[in-house]
Formats: C-alpha cells, sequence, structure tokens
C-alpha cells in the first residue's frame, strides 16, 4: 500500500479559507471562486471555502482511480482494521466535530452530538465488512459442478451530500464504500464544509492509504464533473428532488449506478386513541428539532376525528416553552436556519400559508434572539386546518413549519399519504395493534414508525424512501449499502477428469 504522509492541519484561525483534501493532503483552491461559510447564530462570515474547478474534481478523481487497485486488492480484514481504527478516533473527536456542525449548520450541540453519533453507527457496521461480504457456495450443482457467489468492489465512488447533516451523511456513504473496497470523493455541501474537511483528516490518521478518501469542495460545475466523468462508477446523492432527478438522470445516462434521495413531506398520524401528550412531544421533537432542518422531520400532523383539538392545544402549550437560541447555549432546544435566503424562504411560506386560508395557531416569524439579533431565527411555526391543495403542504419548507390536516378517519388519513408526491417517512400514534398493522401494510413510504415519530433504520438496515423521494434501486447504508457499493460476480466451475469431451450443442442442464 502508498506509505502515509500525515496531511497538514486544517486551518483554525477565526477567518479561514478552506481548498480540498486530495491525495491524503490539504490542497488549496484553484479556481479563483469561493463561497461563504457563515456562523448563523451570529449571522456573520466564519469564512471561505473554494469552490472546485472541473479540472481540480477531475484531479480527486484520478487520486482515487489511481489508489483503487491497490486497496481493492486489501484484504476486506485490514480493510476493516482501519475503520475501527477510524471508529476510535471518532468516539474521541466526537465533541470537536460536534461543535464545528453547531458553528457552521446552528443546530443545538447535543443534536450535533447525536448526528455524529448515527454516523458512527454505520462505521461500526462498516467494521463488519469481511463478514459481509462473504458469498454463497453451493457444492454439486451438478455431477463435479460447484458454484459460488462473490462481492467486489465498483471503483470510484462519489458523493454528494447536503448542508443539514455534514457528518452523519457523509458517513452513510463513504464507510460501507471504502470497506468494500472502493475508494471516493466527497463533494460535501459548501455552507457547512469544515466537519468534513476534519472527518478526512481523521481517515488518515486512522491508516487509511492517501487517495482513498478525497473531498473536493464545489458547486453544481463539481457536482457534474463528478456525475460524467468516466473514472466514476457510482454516485450517492441526498439533497431536494428537483436536484436528485438531475443526479439520477444525468449519471444513469453516463452508465453510473445511482442512489439519489430526494425531498420529503413527513406525515404523523394521531388516531383519537393515541395518548395526546404523547403524541404532542413526539411532534414538536420531530417537528422543530434542528429547526426543522431534516429530510425525516414531521411536517404534516394528520389529526383523525377528535384527535385535532386536544392536539392543537398540547402543541400551542409545549411552543410556549420552546427555547429559540444559539447551539452554543445548552439551554437552546432550536437553533437557527443555515442562511439569511433560507430564512427569507422559510418567512414566505408562512405568509403564503397565511394567504392561503390556513390558521396560524403559533406565528414564530418574529422571533429575536438577545445577543444575536443577526442570525437567522424564526420561532416555530403551526399552521391548523391545512387543506391538500395549499402548497404550505404540498411543498417541503425545510423548516420549522408544522401543518396539521384535519380528517374523518384512518382510511382518510391514508389516503391523504399515499396522495403525496413524496413518500419518505411517515408515522402513526395510536393504542390499536390493529390499526397500527392496517397503517403499516398500507401506507405508500419507504420509513415507517409506530408510536416512533422518526423511523430512522438502525444502520444494520437501510435508510430510504420511495416514490419522488428516491431514484434508484437501493437505499443507503446497511445491506442494501454493501449492494450498492459492490457487484456481484457468480462462478460456476467443473474439474473434468476425462478427455475428448465431445461437444455439447444445447442449452447446459445440470443431471
Amino acid at each position: 500500500m502508498t506509505e502515509k504522509q500525515p496531511p497538514a492541519k486544517m486551518a483554525s484561525a477565526s477567518h479561514f479559507t478552506l481548498g480540498h483534501f486530495i491525495g491524503g493532503q490539504h490542497v488549496p483552491g484553484r479556481s479563483g471562486r469561493f463561497g461563504a461559510v457563515q456562523n448563523p447564530a451570529l449571522g456573520v462570515l466564519r469564512g471561505e471555502v473554494a469552490l472546485a474547478s472541473a479540472a481540480e474534481t477531475r484531479q480527486a478523481i484520478a487520486a482515487a482511480s489511481a489508489a483503487f487497485a491497490d486497496w481493492a486488492a486489501t484484504p476486506s480484514l485490514q480493510r476493516a482494521r482501519v475503520m475501527f481504527r477510524f471508529k476510535a478516533l471518532l468516539d474521541a473527536h466526537a465533541d470537536e466535530l460536534a461543535s464545528l456542525i453547531t458553528a457552521e449548520h446552528g443546530k443545538v450541540r447535543s443534536d450535533a452530538r447525536g448526528e455524529v453519533t448515527r454516523g458512527m453507527e454505520v462505521v461500526e457496521f462498516a467494521c463488519g465488512i469481511p463478514q459481509l461480504l462473504k458469498g454463497e457456495f453451493s457444492e454439486n450443482v451438478g455431477r463435479g459442478i460447484d458454484s459460488w457467489s462473490l462481492r467486489q468492489p465498483v471503483g470510484v465512488c462519489a458523493g454528494i451530500t447536503p448542508f443539514n447533516f455534514p457528518s452523519m451523511v457523509p458517513m452513510w456513504m463513504f464507510p460501507l464504500a471504502i470497506a468494500c473496497g472502493n475508494t471516493f470523493v466527497l463533494k460535501p455541501s459548501e455552507k457547512d464544509p469544515s466537519c468534513p474537511m476534519r472527518i478526512a483528516e481523521l481517515l488518515c490518521e486512522a491508516g487509511l492509504p492517501n487517495g482513498v478518501f478525497n473531498v473536493v469542495n464545489g458547486d453544481r460545475e463539481a457536482v457534474d464533473t463528478l456525475l460524467t466523468d468516466p473514472d466514476v462508477a457510482a454516485i450517492s446523492f441526498v439533497g431536494s428532488t428537483p436536484v436528485a432527478e438531475h443526479v439520477y438522470s444525468t449519471a444513469s445516462s453516463h452508465g453510473k449506478r445511482v442512489q439519489a434521495l430526494g425531498g420529503a413531506k413527513n406525515h404523523m398520524v394521531v388516531m383519537p386513541d393515541a395518548d395526546t401528550a404523547n403524541a404532542a412531544s413526539a411532534l414538536v421533537g420531530a417537528a422543530y428539532g434542528s429547526a426543522g432542518e431534516r429530510c425525516m422531520a414531521i411536517s404534516v400532523a394528520v389529526a383523525v376525528g377528535s384527535a385535532a383539538d386536544p392536539l392543537i392545544e398540547a402543541i400551542s402549550r409545549q411552543l410556549e416553552k420552546l427555547v429559540v437560541g444559539p447551539g452554543t447555549d445548552d439551554v437552546s432546544e432550536m437553533g437557527p436556519l443555515i442562511t439569511r435566503e433560507h430564512l427569507e424562504r422559510v418567512r414566505s411560506y408562512v405568509d403564503l400559508g397565511v394567504e392561503e386560508g390556513a390558521r396560524l395557531v403559533v406565528d414564530g416569524r418574529a422571533q429575536q434572539v438577545e445577543g444575536h439579533e443577526q442570525g437567522f431565527f424564526i420561532g416555530p411555526c403551526l399552521f391548523d386546518h391545512v387543506q391538500p391543495e395549499m402548497r404550505i403542504y404540498r411543498e417541503e419548507i425545510f423548516g420549522p413549519v408544522l401543518c396539521v390536516v384535519r380528517v374523518p378517519d384512518l382510511a382518510s388519513a391514508l389516503q391523504i399519504v399515499n396522495r403525496h408526491e413524496f413518500g419518505n417517512g411517515t408515522a402513526i400514534f395510536t393504542a390499536s395493534g390493529e390499526v397500527a398493522r392496517r397503517f403499516t401494510e398500507q401506507v405508500q413510504a419507504g420509513m415507517v414508525g409506530v408510536n416512533v415519530p422518526i423511523p430512522v433504520p438502525m444502520a444494520f438496515h437501510s435508510f430510504g424512501g420511495w416514490k419522488q423521494s428516491l431514484f434508484g434501486a437501493l437505499h443507503v447504508h446497511g445491506p442494501d449499502g454493501v449492494r450498492f457499493y459492490t457487484r456481484l460476480k457468480t462462478v460456476t466451475s467443473r474439474w473434468p477428469t476425462t478427455q475428448n469431451e465431445a461437444a455439447q450443442y444445447v442449452m447446459p442442464t445440470m443431471k
């Protein structure tokens, strides 16, 4: 394997400039284009990040391509040992990574720490790669003929990840890809790039050979280069549905395998027999945690029959006590949005909901945080009497806005959920096993919770939605992750003992 050289440390000054991480080293940006990295709680510039040109992106692809053959030939047990060392480093640096997330994304520190933990769980799963790559063997499929299957890496893989989970979503992808013997190019969000860059350093410290993992910071120019470059074999993406469609269609047309996770409008159905206090607490956490900037956030509560009025009242009482503030403050429960532009977008949706005729029960548009008046804060917003034709119901807002839709019965609730174009995640709160069973069987979504508001699967299961929430056949991490990052090969073997066998002109059958 390539001899390791320790990478230069990432800049830590108060105003920094980040480049890229290619071939085991920090590389300065050469394109002359930069993006702003902000502190959303203060509304001030934290630093800047280079936006890669096509040539710089190809440099990272070339480094990954050069490292592939040797890494693919490395025994899976040795690859697993790198993952074990990486996991230990993540444990040691978890608070540091969480602080970087809070500084650039804005989510509260406990939520950032939870994000790091959920990413680490995929690394733990990847540590078992020798077992996960074991194939199947069949002896004597015919006389003296054996058959077996094996999984081999696909080549250079790329991950394009969103701002809302700068550590967890990349770790949904690259640990399994690398453990399977592939090399990787990560294009993280340019809005909060420091955490992915620090992760690259930790991978090097864990003993990963140079070039196996690379980070290219950038925008659409870098993305389109990854989607079209012939040396990239597979693309993983998480983001909005319009971009997911572009990623899927472009990369697929260039012969790549693709998993592209798109948007969401996650519904939580609350039945009349549900515990109102528990359902309200679950909704508040799921709708307003991370300021609603989660692909698994609950953004629609479907209140069935008599559940509606007490549910609205209970949610409203809890929102009166919800603490909005900087993520660095341990009493804060909800931080700011990622950028001022996104703040204005979310506010415009609240304005729209009022214009459309929904009842704004809780209005967070005037939220101010003392000492952080320039921060990108909005308070929790709660709409009642939302109708399916309203845009605030149909479209993904990606902010702390919860819409309540009232329906008379379970059949109507299922119809509401199933008619929506997105099918990422959903949940039902009920005391009835019969109702829960019917819901889980009939609902059209990729992830379902029963009395669990955010049903994000553990690392040893797979994450993904249905309908316009997923483009591609395979979900991320878990068993589907192993399938995505490997190619199946089946071998049929025979060692004949006779010579001069006659040619056979019929389709071979096993006798």
